[in-house]
């Protein structure tokens, strides 16, 4: 019999602020990051929005949580919340 060996993959991960929790078990996180542009040497702040499965409705809007790449949940969701950093005042 040969041991089968279970390879896990590197999953992307980030770092993001709640911005609606309204939905049931699903929040959207805002990543913000900022990249140099390429002529101009400035740097650009871009974001976006992920729609993340919260199984407990543990976060709320404006707490900063991180987020991680997981299989599909639904159409949209492919992000899992993994941890509250912190919350909002």
């Amino acid at each position: 019999m040969e041991a089968i060996e279970t390879v896990k993959k590197n999953k992307r991960s980030y770092t993001g602020i709640v911005v609606s929790d309204k939905m049931d078990k699903t929040i959207v996180v805002k990543v913000t990051t900022k990249t140099l542009h390429g002529l101009y040497k400035k740097y650009i702040t871009r974001s976006k929005k992920l729609k993340a499965h919260d199984e407990a409705n543990d976060a709320h809007v404006g707490d900063t949580v991180r987020v991680e790449e997981c299989r599909p949940v639904s159409k949209d969701k492919v992000w899992r919340l993994t941890q509250v950093v912190e919350r909002a005042k």
